[in-house]
């Protein structure tokens, strides 16, 4: 069988893993006979749009190996979502027309529910203009909301870092709270899913100890139960740790922090929930406070990986490839667990049209009856997740990062506008 080339590309926002992902397409297209060369678009799928190609077999060995380490987008992401195909065909037609020009048969996109669907269209525009292209979705997102898969490569990192966060966090404030800081919120990310939040709730295991509070996007926010429960929680303990997410909404689906505008997928760009909560407990409490916002600091945090998340990134993206060379067609590596203790999992293929644009929320189980915390059942789901370390070499004190050479590939069409 003739060698075809293969493209990979990175989607919407980065985590800590998901170089870890490109690191498993990369040493298992190198390892495959049917396999040519592998292109990386750089900055995602623009780079397929304008033809802005990276040579991935001009990156030794050492250096892809190094990638499983290091956090960030090694080839650039983007937010740039494909448009229907009807409104949009010009944008498909010209991915067809680079995917032709540079032999490419194999698309690996990495990324959430957003670039499932990019991932699909392209597949169904392949077909329908007789070009054999087999698309293969990497997942990938730190929310943890894709559907089918047990959870998503990515998001083990992040829970790992705020429930560490919040620990240590929470004996700054307790150490204090007698003569200073009585309220300490911890913003989080996730914008419709809680599941960042809930990871929160590891931080401690029993009546009184941090996070005293947590609040869901799936849960209606009431702002006089939530000061309540600040106020029972100071009387009681002395102090109160809050772990909100951005996506906390009032009962008519307001955000309680709404920046105004949207992002390029549409979304509403949030931000700023954690001050807004604090200033109504100090306007409601009088509490001194304290907020803080762990925006790109959660998702870049390496250094303090889930073992358990890389191994899964890692292995969707050698699982990537195995499909694609199985002639699987719109799939994704989805993760099976097959029980908690021991955490044990597999990986399966899932149909693309079952992921794409679908959100995977925090089951009402999940939620304690009053809203503010966790079920054991969500606490079993989560603690696998977290396990293991893996740290990064370091060099005089510092984690050592991949430095790829991003060597370019000649254009072969003429220029596109976006």
């Amino acid at each position: 069988m003739a060698q075809q080339n293969a493209f990979y590309a990175q989607s919407g926002g980065v985590t800590a893993v998901i170089n870890a992902s490109a690191c498993g397409v990369v040493e298992a297209c190198r390892e495959s006979d049917r396999i040519g060369k592998l292109y990386a678009g750089h900055n995602g799928i623009i780079g397929a749009l304008t033809e802005d190609l990276i040579d991935v077999s001009q990156e030794s060995d050492e250096a892809i190996a190094a990638l499983r380490h290091t956090p960030g987008g090694a080839f650039g992401s983007c937010r740039y979502k494909l448009k229907d195909i009807e409104s949009h065909r010009a944008q498909y037609e010209r991915l067809i027309e680079v995917f032709k020009a540079h032999d490419i048969g194999y698309f690996f996109y990495n990324g959430g529910g957003d670039s499932a669907d990019t991932c699909l269209k392209v597949s169904q525009l392949s077909e329908k203009l007789g070009y054999p292209l087999t698309a293969i979705h990497v997942p990938k997102t730190v929310d943890n909301d894709l559907p089918i898969t047990d959870n998503s490569p990515g998001f083990g990192s992040v829970a790992k870092y705020i429930a560490t966060s919040t620990r240590e966090a929470a004996l700054d404030i307790a150490s204090m709270c007698a003569t200073s800081t009585k309220v300490f919120v911890l913003e989080v990310m996730g914008r419709h899913a809680g599941w960042i939040a809930a990871a929160g709730a590891l931080a401690g295991n029993g009546e009184g100890e941090p996070p005293h509070l947590i609040v869901f996007p799936e849960v209606p926010f009431d702002r006089a139960a939530v000061m309540a429960r600040v106020e029972t929680s100071v009387k009681q303990y002395g102090y109160c740790v809050i772990v909100v997410s951005e996506g906390a909404r009032y009962e008519d689906g307001t955000f309680l922090a709404d920046a105004g505008n949207t992002d390029a997928f549409g979304h509403r760009q949030l931000g700023g929930v954690a001050p807004t909560l604090a200033g109504m407990i100090k306007q409601d409490l009088g509490y001194k406070y304290h907020w803080a916002v762990a925006d790109y600091l959660q998702r870049a945090a390496r250094h303090l990986a889930s073992r358990t998340d890389v191994e899964q990134a890692y292995a969707v993206g050698r699982k990537a490839v195995e499909l694609a060379l199985e002639g699987q067609n719109a799939k994704m590596p989805a993760i099976k667990r097959i029980s908690d203790d021991p955490y044990e999992w597999r990986i399966d293929a899932a149909p693309l049209a079952e992921v794409a644009n679908q959100e995977k929320f925090m089951p009402r189980e999940y939620i304690r009856d009053d809203g503010f915390g966790i079920t054991d059942a969500c606490r079993r789901y989560l603690s696998p997740l977290i396990q293991g370390e893996d740290f990064p070499p370091f060099d005089n004190g510092l984690p050592r990062m991949a430095e790829l050479k991003l060597v370019k590939v000649e254009r072969k069409l003429p220029q596109f506008t976006l």
